[in-house]
């Protein structure tokens, strides 16, 4: 079941909901002093809901939260929240901070979330908060996340589940926690996840374990957790439009693996001195390792002749032992899947860059980050209540971050099949003129002072008032081991970042229960080290496969402002309405240049996302039901020129060539839906017997590379709408508690089988309509050497129908 903010979930007595002023431990505040909409969730809304993980929670229950399922992952997920991001891609701009105990799970580089590295078993409560609170620190932009784990007094005793579903998804959770009489506390979870995916070549594993030691009394918690993590993931991402028609479990090119494995220790703790004085604080040190390796057209091939090898190709292919390649006539009628010229030219080092068709990329990171937070909290009961608190917080973090890419040729599975050779690699050293050098190493640092302080006020008998401000120093430091010096085409460089936030909210009790409330706040994002390593309008970058130069960029500000009338907590009908505006300045994009598919990232001067959130739930009998409804108006606030060179109204001199596009203030942010309905319902049948539906309705988005919203297809050059269409999902769940201790599920997703698509992209298509490479589609014109690509829309296909059955034994 779920719990709305401000919610009871007990028939008979309405309880209380608090929420994090903070991310810290100890920094309760109950719902009528929260000047804004925060959703909450328990651990047995998630078990109840019999969701994955907590991505695809949020996506069914939670309102104004959608998924761009883009790596069609379930455990990768790019997660949006009034069309902010917290997305594990590098890349992505990150819009969303999330929190657990305390402990911030952003990644040092790239302030990536890497979902499949949070214990889902082990919460036991997750927090929504809206807006830009600069509470809660850099990156909270549009929102915060933050998650509690459980322990040995919420969650004592011993439990076990199996669970098999649709695409051999099989899975083992086992938790155990419990409490001594003298206060000492433990909780343990560990699960093995194997999925082989809906789609083809999409096999992922997933290993997860945390633990937590405690000791509690009257005045004093105490706890030390501890977390590993495993995965091995594959996410096959976008899919050509054409050939998801043919085949939707198909994929464009492979492999498109990301392997995690992290650990982490967190001490937290809290004591109160006196009846008013509370002291609370964590530290913590993680240190996480990932690498990648993708299979990926070479989009400098596109146009090129890769077919009949030359004479001097001939030599070299002889030299080297090949034999069966054509002496003549290999044309791109006759080859549908070229490799020769590539192999030639590898062996030669000399234009790999545009004979190979694919490109295997490959990056490794390695980050370690630790923090230190303190927080004082004073409450003064009387006539007049007042809880003030202050904090410091201390971040340091290093990541060194390592990428290759290797040339290599399609097959017909559209597999890259990689060369060796003396120009394998593209490390610049090829004997053309396009020659690019892939390569990166960088090492970053970044460091972070932050201090905070929060005051909430009683003003008159049901209104309070608060304010906040908190001040961040950022001190990011990018070393180049490949061109250091600070030269033309280095990372290197040293940025420093600091501004204050402050924050505002007016809560006041009305007649009949309800509260109204009305909220501002500032928030701040300085770039990560990979937007600072991207920046320079000289030496553009193909993200994500290189980073070049590094001028300085504004960190990003966001300005909230909230306003809202919600229920009383515990009534029988609970509701909320809402309405909210977001503008960032220096919002960071990436902006195009004037080689084709290349672009450095830049400050866009202005966006804005607005809208109106409306929530109610209800308990009749045995029957519950609810219901979210958001418009969400996400748009450009002014004039920027981008990348087009996939958009059918770019600026190019003739049709299916590169050229950029003109975005105006008032053009749709791509990939946010301007319409989110989420219903659900749960029926209690019987005492020990529960039926539950939910469905998740979206309006479409526009794709990237949309951004001025005026693509149209012509069916030659450009083919597919630049935009989604809107779909319906629905799922349904059932429980039955057989006895006590024994509990069997099952849940059935996508009820109906709908097809439908959460994401979509502009690109060129290296692909017949048959699954062909074709890298010359058209014969002419010919402009400065170069032909004309066709290009298509690329679409994020949603899992069709799947179920899975569950089996549950807790002991004693």
């Amino acid at each position: 079941m779920l719990a709305f903010a401000g919610e009871s979930t007990d028939d008979e007595m309405p309880v209380v909901v608090i929420f994090g002023a903070t991310p810290l431990p100890g920094s309760e505040q109950d719902e009528s002093r929260m000047a804004a909409p925060v959703q909450a969730a328990t651990a047995q809304n998630l078990d109840d809901s019999q969701a994955t993980d907590i991505t695809a929670y949020m996506n069914r229950r939670l309102g104004s939260v959608y998924v761009n399922d883009i790596q069609n992952n379930l455990l990768q997920a790019d997660v949006s929240y009034r069309g902010y991001t917290a997305s594990p891609l590098l890349g992505t701009p990150q819009g969303l901070s999330v929190y657990l105990d305390g402990m911030r799970m952003n990644q040092p580089f790239g302030d990536v979330v890497s979902w499949d590295l949070i214990p889902r078993a082990a919460i036991t409560r997750l927090e929504l908060m809206p807006g830009s609170n600069p509470l809660f620190g850099l990156n909270t932009l549009g929102g915060a996340l933050s998650i509690r784990t459980k322990d040995g007094f919420s969650d004592p005793g011993t439990s076990v589940q199996l669970a098999y579903g649709t695409a051999q998804r099989r899975s083992l959770e086992l938790q155990t926690g419990g409490h001594t009489h003298e206060g000492f506390y433990w909780y343990a979870t560990a699960n093995h996840l194997e999925d082989d995916g809906w789609r083809d070549d999409s096999r992922s594993k997933a290993q997860q374990a945390f633990g937590k030691l405690g000791w509690r009394s009257a005045l004093t918690d105490i706890a030390l957790s501890g977390a590993y993590a495993d995965t091995d993931l594959n996410g096959n991402g976008l899919q050509e439009q054409r050939l998801l028609a043919q085949d939707y479990a198909s994929v464009y090119t492979r492999p498109d693996n990301t392997a995690n494995r992290a650990h982490w220790l967190n001490l937290t703790f809290q004591q109160k001195v006196g009846a008013q004085l509370r002291v609370s604080g964590n530290a913590y040190f993680r240190d996480i390792g990932t690498t990648t390796f993708n299979g990926d057209i070479n989009d400098e091939a596109l146009g090129e002749n890769l077919y009949q090898p030359n004479m001097a190709e001939q030599t070299a292919l002889a030299a080297a032992g090949y034999t069966g390649f054509p002496l003549a006539g290999e044309t791109q009628q006759s080859t549908t899947f070229p490799s020769w010229r590539c192999i030639a030219n590898v062996l030669l080092n000399d234009e790999p860059n545009e004979k190979c068709n694919g490109l295997a990329n490959s990056t490794r990171v390695a980050q370690q980050d630790a923090g230190v937070s303190l927080q004082l909290t004073h409450d003064t009961l009387g006539i007049r209540t007042n809880r003030f608190a202050v904090g410091l917080v201390y971040l340091s973090a290093r990541a060194h971050f390592l990428q290759s890419a290797q040339f290599g040729f399609l097959t017909a599975q559209r597999t890259v099949q990689t060369v060796s050779g003396p120009g394998a690699f593209a490390d610049g050293t090829q004997d053309s003129e396009d020659a690019d050098d892939a390569r990166v190493d960088l090492s970053g640092r970044v460091r972070t002072a932050s201090v905070f302080i929060t005051d909430t006020l009683q003003i008159a008998e049901r209104a309070h008032l608060t304010l906040s401000a908190r001040a961040d120093r950022t001190h990011i430091r990018n070393r180049d081991a490949i061109t250091p010096g600070g030269i033309t085409g280095s990372l290197d460089g040293d940025h420093r970042f600091q501004r204050l936030n402050p924050a505002a909210g007016l809560t006041v009790g009305m007649r009949g229960g309800a509260t109204a409330y009305l909220g501002y706040a500032q928030s701040s994002r300085a770039p990560s080290s990979i937007e600072l390593g991207c920046a320079d309008p000289e030496n553009p970058c193909r993200l994500p496969n290189s980073m070049a130069g590094d001028p300085p960029l504004d960190q990003v500000i966001s300005k909230t402002f909230e306003a809202g009338v919600r229920s009383e907590t515990g009534a029988a009908l609970t509701w909320s309405i809402g309405a909210f505006r977001a503008d960032n300045y220096q919002d960071i994009l990436f902006v195009s240049s004037e080689q084709s598919g290349f672009g450095y990232f830049a400050n866009v001067e202005q966006t804005r996302r607005q809208g109106l959130e409306l929530s109610a739930s209800s308990r009749v009998g045995r029957w519950r039901l609810g219901a979210h409804y958001t418009l969400l108006d996400a748009t450009y606030q002014s004039e920027e020129t981008l990348a087009g060179e996939a958009n059918s109204a770019n600026d190019a001199t003739a049709l299916g060539f590169e050229g950029n596009i003109e975005v105006e203030e008032g053009d749709r942010i791509p990939l946010t839906p301007r319409h989110m309905f989420k219903t659900f319902v749960e029926w209690q049948v019987k005492d020990n017997l529960s039926l539950s539906m939910d469905a998740l309705t979206l309006s479409g988005v526009y794709a990237r590379g949309n951004e001025n919203n005026q693509h149209q297809a012509d069916g030659i050059y450009y083919l597919g709408p630049g935009r989604t269409g809107s779909f319906t999902v629905a799922n349904l769940g059932a429980e039955w508690r057989v006895i006590k201790s024994l509990t069997l599920s099952a849940q059935i997703d996508n009820l109906f089988d709908r097809r439908y698509f959460t994401a979509a992209q502009l690109g060129a298509t290296g692909f017949s309509e048959s699954g062909d490479f074709v890298a010359r589609p058209f014969s002419g014109p010919i402009l400065d050497g170069e032909l004309p690509l066709r290009h298509a829309t690329f679409l994020a296909p949603g899992a069709p129908r799947s179920f899975r059955l569950s089996i549950r034994y807790k002991f004693g």
